[in-house]
């Protein structure tokens, strides 16, 4: 079997996305460059799940796109749930708060436009988040871990997308970029910290779900 028609046979066979995440998966191909970092079908479908499976009441979302993932996270959360999500682009804005309001789930998203190391800042201290995901800068993505750490829940989880990197993090005799570093930084960082246990998942770009020792 074609790897291509594998992918079509997996998401024949799992929940489809929706009316709104398909429009907005359309007007991300169609209005915005780099497409590919939408989350697309098959990820927002486990994204879901995962909310689903770690119930949390608060997510944290450090990355948001054009909204992709934040609704399939939003998807899963209770009526009663909230997400808190944060993109630097500033220029995103319009786009995504339009496809907010057109999602039925749009309401439990709260959207944040500035870098993710300030509007943390300003974030209740107090809050504590259940799930945090992490999708934004791969320079950073050591220090975000840092940032968020301690306001996880006990107990609690962060998911860190595009841990694989296109398979770069282990192409040898290569020059590495910045990126790759970061990614390659963060992945050691993660696999060395003992607070936690965690598993890479060689889905798409690589996910890597992060489980914070009570």
């Amino acid at each position: 079997m074609q790897i291509e028609d594998l992918d079509d046979y997996i998401l024949s066979h799992i929940d489809p996305e929706g009316e709104s995440l398909a429009r907005l998966d359309r007007d991300t191909h169609l209005f915005h460059l780099r497409p590919r970092m939408c989350s697309g079908h098959l990820q927002g479908r486990l994204l879901k799940m995962l909310v689903r499976m770690i119930a949390p009441k608060r997510i944290l979302e450090l990355g948001t796109f054009t909204g992709y993932s934040a609704l399939c996270l939003a998807e899963g959360l209770p009526e009663d749930g909230e997400l808190h999500t944060i993109e630097i682009d500033d220029e995103l804005e319009d786009f995504i708060r339009t496809h907010l309001s057109q999602s039925p789930v749009g309401n439990r998203v709260h959207l944040h436009i500035g870098d993710a190391r300030e509007v943390l800042k300003r974030l209740d201290p107090d809050h504590r988040f259940d799930l945090v995901f992490i999708d934004a800068n791969k320079r950073q993505y050591s220090e975000y871990y840092d940032l968020v750490f301690d306001r996880v829940s006990p107990g609690g989880f962060i998911i860190a997308d595009n841990t694989l990197w296109d398979g770069k993090v282990v192409e040898p005799g290569k020059k590495i970029d910045a990126q790759t570093q970061g990614i390659l930084d963060f992945n050691d960082k993660i696999a060395s910290d003992t607070r936690v246990e965690k598993v890479i998942l060689p889905l798409r770009d690589g996910l890597t779900i992060i489980y914070k020792k009570p």
